[in-house]
């Protein structure tokens, strides 16, 4: 049945709008055995579904955590919400989703909704740019979280710290600094780094961290071209290279691009260059997402365990224990040495801390 109220179930049942509404929606304070499952009874016989709303406000608890990535058609966020949604299944709780497209102001939106929803916790998860750092959302952004949880909500970050939130952090460029040092131990000498967006903090970190290992080693990117976090941007980065570096056949250097789908649109490009991989020039990426498993030749990157941060990020807000102050939760990467850049064997390297 259409439109069917509480008051509609309390009249079926004979009972008080308030006493069906303390059955349907978890009041601590619960009326007799009969009540409750006469009211029941009629709530199933009307077909009547409770106000979650009206739930979260009887029980202090809407039994729903709010999730906000960049776009879930990226494999790296889909990972993400993939182990979010393990972790709060097994916590009992519902995941609601939003995506904002790396716009501030779609994520201020999302978190306001998530917080008009009286969500239990939310999680953020994606880089922060620095040009959004300085925006009128991001001001909005971060007195409305901090109101949430001065409110009793939770939060939790994937990515770059926000002030009250526990996080969890990829250490990007530790895991790039490690990915250069393993391809010079393995003999290449040349390098081009795609290098994503010059305002996004966790490319510019990325190519931050490998050049310094370069430098380190007296060794400078022949080349290091911006270009968009996805894989039509790697694929116009390395377009953009091999032009203008007048790359050939047998070049024998490597490409790093920042993160894998970026890798990937570069490695489409230098094929539709006649440059092959890796015979010509090898090709590197950054994160080890699953759709890499039907990428050959296989793709060296420095894998992280995306699902697991997405399940740990879940658990840190659930667990509303700030003790000293929130938890931060540093995740290494591991390098993997594979085919595309000449290696004969899927070989990790550990990183040092």
């Amino acid at each position: 049945m259409a439109g069917v109220t509480l008051d509609d179930v309390a009249a079926l049942a004979g009972v008080s709008q308030p006493t069906a509404s303390r059955v349907l929606n978890g009041s601590a304070r619960t009326p007799s055995p009969a009540v409750v499952e006469a009211v029941r009874r009629a709530a199933d016989e009307l077909g009547y579904v409770s106000n979650a709303q009206a739930q979260a406000l009887a029980r202090s608890y809407s039994g729903l955590v709010g999730l906000v990535v960049h776009d879930l058609a990226d494999p790296y966020f889909s990972s993400i919400a993939s182990g979010a949604q393990r972790e709060a299944a097994q916590r009992g709780r519902q995941m609601l989703v939003a995506t904002t497209l790396r716009s501030p102001a779609q994520e201020l939106a999302a978190v306001m909704s998530f917080i008009g929803y009286r969500t239990d916790a939310i999680v953020l998860a994606g880089s922060r740019s620095r040009g959004s750092l300085r925006t009128r959302e991001h001001n909005q952004l971060t007195r409305s979280l901090g109101q949430y949880l001065d409110n009793g909500g939770r939060l939790a970050v994937i990515g770059q710290r926000l002030a009250g939130a526990h996080s969890v952090e990829p250490q990007n460029a530790q895991g790039a600094a490690a990915l250069a040092g393993a391809l010079m131990d393995q003999g290449t000498q040349e390098f081009v780094v795609l290098a994503g967006p010059r305002e996004l903090i966790t490319a510019a970190d990325r190519c931050a961290g490998f050049a310094a290992e370069l430098k380190r080693r007296d060794v400078a990117p022949r080349a290091v071209v911006h270009g968009d976090f996805t894989r039509d941007g790697g694929y116009t980065a390395a377009r953009t290279m091999v032009d203008q570096l007048g790359l050939t056949s047998g070049w024998g250097g490597c490409v790093f691009a920042v993160n894998d789908v970026m890798a990937l649109g570069a490695a489409a490009a230098l094929r539709d260059a006649g440059l092959r991989v890796p015979d010509d020039v090898g090709v590197a990426g950054f994160d080890d997402i699953p759709t890499l498993r039907d990428y050959a030749p296989a793709m060296t990157t420095v894998g992280l365990p995306m699902a697991d941060m997405g399940s740990s990020a879940v658990a840190l807000a659930l667990s509303g224990d700030h003790g000293d102050g929130p938890t931060r939760l540093r995740v290494t990467g591991e390098v993997r040495l594979r085919a595309s850049t000449g290696s004969s064997a899927r070989r990790p390297v550990r990183i040092e801390q």
